[in-house]
């Protein structure tokens, strides 16, 4: 080895050396954001440039002629459109004419406003509902008792059905000519004779097919939480009296608190995206989501991809919101989110 390589060996190995030092120096917090840097890297380039670049959009003019589908910058004049129902989405999308007595299908009403009441009327009741059913699947599948796996299959079978097939099950069962659904229903005074063409009635069984698909997601997170907590928790409850009603109160529900808004956190920004299952099921001229009104702004016929830019970075938005909603209000929980 000449001596010139020899050196530049040597002074690898110091700066090498001086690398190593400096992060045995850096504090346990730097250093864990040192190792979760690549990471944020990678997500800033999946996630956060694709948003900014969609605001960007939003910020410009629909350009319906010509090569360039964006034309030149408005500013906020998009977002003032969706809000007020000045937007070319507006003819385009539903049918103005379409009477309901579902609250959100009201002439005159903005078709934005109309997406977000029914979108967030979807995420709150249906997240409630799989929150509740799940959490009795859980605490059942929690049980040692004879046939638990096959209970356990059964539980969890619908959340491997694809969101279309669920969706055309849904549609064929509510069919007035094909399925005993809609007979049935409407033999009860529940639903009107074409329950698929009816905003409520629609709204109803696409809420019931996520439901039924999404209890089990629920469940399975809020398993993994309850098979976390100490057995030997509840024999000293046992021995101390504890009612089965104390005993998850005061030891399963707050142990297992974690998991279960972690849960609801992930099935509130499923939610909010919901789309597959209403175009599969009732189509989104009748039961409209924000999701619906990006994809029908994008691929509806007309080139408005600016409006569809403000329309997907509001929802993105709402979301973020919501995220952050249940930042603020559970960061006290022990093991909760921070």
């Amino acid at each position: 080895m000449t001596g010139g390589e020899t050196g530049r060996t040597k002074d690898r190995e110091r700066t090498g050396n001086a690398v190593i030092n400096w992060m045995e120096g850096l504090s346990e917090a730097a250093y864990a954001y040192l190792l979760l840097l690549p990471a944020f890297a990678l997500l800033t380039l999946v996630a956060f440039y694709p948003m900014i670049r969609t605001f960007v959009m939003s910020l410009q003019a629909d350009q319906t002629r010509g090569m360039d589908p964006l034309g030149g910058f408005v500013g906020i004049e998009n977002y003032v459109d969706i809000l007020t129902g000045n937007a070319r989405l507006a003819r385009q999308f539903l049918d103005v004419g379409l009477t309901s007595s579902f609250p959100f299908i009201e002439l005159g009403t903005p078709f934005f406003q109309q997406a977000l009441f029914v979108t967030l009327a979807f995420a709150i009741i249906s997240v409630i509902m799989e929150t509740l059913i799940g959490f009795g699947q859980a605490y059942v599948l929690d049980q040692d008792f004879r046939g638990r796996r096959w209970v356990r299959v059964a539980i969890i079978l619908p959340w491997a059905v694809p969101i279309v097939i669920q969706g055309m099950i849904f549609f064929l069962m509510f069919q007035p000519t094909v399925g005993f659904g809609s007979d049935l229903m409407q033999s009860i005074g529940l639903f009107s004779s074409t329950p698929l063409a009816n905003s409520r009635d629609a709204f109803i069984i696409i809420l019931v097919a996520d439901i039924w698909k999404s209890s089990a997601f629920m469940a399975l997170l809020i398993l993994a939480g309850l098979q976390s907590v100490d057995r030997s928790l509840y024999d000293v409850a046992r021995v101390a009296g504890a009612s089965p009603w104390q005993r998850f109160k005061l030891i399963t529900l707050p142990l297992v608190m974690p998991a279960l808004l972690v849960a609801m956190l992930f099935r509130t920004m499923d939610a909010m995206r919901v789309f597959g299952l209403i175009e599969s099921t009732a189509g989104c001229t009748t039961v409209p989501s924000l999701t619906c009104l990006v994809v029908e702004a994008m691929f509806g016929g007309t080139r408005i991809y600016a409006t569809a830019a403000a329309v997907a970075f509001s929802t993105a938005l709402v979301i973020g919101l919501i995220i952050g909603g249940y930042v603020v209000l559970f960061r006290d929980t022990e093991g909760g989110m921070y």
